[in-house]
């Protein structure tokens, strides 16, 4: 039986933050979530979170994903394992892992696993970096097993020349780690209960700790600040937009180009600069997204283009055009063939196949058929101050420019509104409605009109 535990009790001080740090956000996802999804792409039979204070947050982020298993005080890495000691199993192996480290991947996860299953021993993820201070120590046998892992405040000065350290993934041989557990001590410079002495107890009982370096140091980087959390961020943006690139798509510029974690997009899609793809966005292929878009939560089928615009939870299908300069609020599906122009906003709105909303106009609240035209600067009246209402325009519709619908209103299918109407009425199939007051036009008398004006502007003066 194979069991995960991830560490996240700790709040993380140097955040400097009223969250508990494993919640906050790397590319528009928790880092502890980012953690908990790899581990469940290897397979475990039970994944446990030892969580702390702050922990209703780390319950809201993760919800029924995982088992929770409280460590009330804060004693150490050794002493938050040592709260699991009832749920290990007789036999399998246990991993664990710390909840700030966003970056790691299933496949270096699995390769731990594999190493602590072929040889029936503890193994531990090791990494060689240019500059290890801060990190333990790895210390060596001269079969290259690992005989301890020492800390940088009771390391000696040789042992600090030592590049390979410990990265704090383990995939314990779980018989040995129930034995090592109950042994620890706090005999230590920082006077806690230290997971990594498990590794000095394992062998004093015959027991082998296997190291496995990992492929890329990336992987191990963690997060105790702001910088740092800057740093992975930045690491985990390259490492999506890679993948992306590799499955197909077009990004033209990575370094302003913005996608986070759980983005979706089909081959032969163009990514311009600027851009920022959020949340669950889904976008289809051979689309053409940017430049300066932003999509949050929104679905983008085949062949759409959207250009320097906005759309938030909605959903715009295959061979649409969005933009420049549009803003597709929530709750809006925008259909075939259809045309959002430049400073044209769409609220909680259904556009048919078709349609043309060119410029200039606030849809909200409406349902508008296929092949309507919606001239420039037309206004759905949708609230009035109390609630709203919907608006209706029927398939093969003209609304002329300059038209205000007071909803609830209904335009009947080939209805045609002339321009500058107000239509409180609804407009049966067919009709044509014209609501506007008649033109008074008085020859001459502009001239007048305008001496009035400066002389009443005059004696104000």
């Amino acid at each position: 039986m194979n069991i995960g535990v991830i560490l996240a009790a700790g709040l993380g001080k140097r955040m400097n933050s009223k969250r508990h740090k494993v919640v906050h956000e790397v590319c528009g996802k928790p880092m502890i979530a980012h953690i908990v999804s790899e581990m469940q792409a290897v397979g475990f039979d039970r994944l446990f979170v030892v969580v702390g204070r702050l922990e209703s947050q780390v319950r809201d982020v993760l919800g029924d994903e995982v088992s929770y298993i409280r460590q009330e005080e804060q004693l150490g890495t050794g002493h938050a394992v040592q709260q699991v000691i009832p749920y290990l199993p007789d036999n399998g192996i246990t991993v664990v892992l710390y909840g700030d480290c966003p970056l790691v991947r299933r496949e270096e996860i699995a390769r731990l696993m594999e190493t602590a299953e072929k040889e029936k021993a503890t193994s531990l993820m090791t990494a060689v970096l240019p500059d290890p201070y801060s990190y333990g120590r790895i210390i060596r046998s001269a079969t290259g097993a690992v005989t301890q892992i020492v800390e940088e405040k009771d390391a000696t000065l040789d042992q600090r020349l030592i590049t390979e350290v410990n990265t704090g993934i383990y995939a314990f041989w779980t018989p040995s780690l129930r034995a090592a557990l109950p042994r620890l001590t706090s005999d230590n410079a920082q006077g806690e209960l230290l997971l990594t002495d498990c590794v000095k107890y394992i062998n004093q009982d015959g027991g082998r700790v296997v190291p496995v370096i990992v492929k890329d140091a990336d992987d191990i980087a963690n997060v105790n600040d702001r910088v740092q959390l800057s740093v992975v961020e930045q690491k985990m943006r390259r490492r999506i937009i890679l993948r992306h690139m590799q499955a197909g798509v077009t990004v033209i510029d990575p370094a302003t180009t913005y996608i986070e974690a759980d983005v979706l997009i089909g081959r032969d899609t163009v990514i311009w600069p600027g851009s920022y793809l959020k949340g669950l966005t889904s976008v289809g292929e051979d689309c053409v997204i940017g430049p300066n878009a932003r999509l949050e939560n929104a679905i983008i089928k085949d062949e759409a283009i959207v250009d320097s615009s906005v759309i938030v939870d909605s959903t715009v299908d295959s061979l649409s055009h969005v933009g420049p300069f549009a803003y597709i609020r929530p709750g809006s599906f925008i259909g075939q063939d259809v045309k959002i122009g430049d400073f044209v906003e769409i609220k909680n709105s259904t556009i048919g196949n078709g349609t043309k909303v060119s410029h200039l106009a606030y849809v909200g609240d409406s349902d508008v058929g296929a092949s309507v035209n919606i001239g420039c600067g037309v206004v759905t009246v949708n609230y009035d101050g109390y609630q709203k209402h919907r608006t209706v325009i029927e398939d093969g519709s003209f609304v002329g420019s300059n038209v205000n619908l007071i909803a609830p209103v209904t335009v009947g299918k080939e209805g045609y509104v002339a321009t500058g109407s107000t239509i409180t009425d609804d407009v049966a199939d067919g009709s044509f409605a014209i609501a506007r007051e008649r033109q008074t036009t008085k020859p001459a008398y502009a001239a007048k009109l305008r001496e009035r004006l400066r002389q009443k502007d005059g004696h104000r003066g």
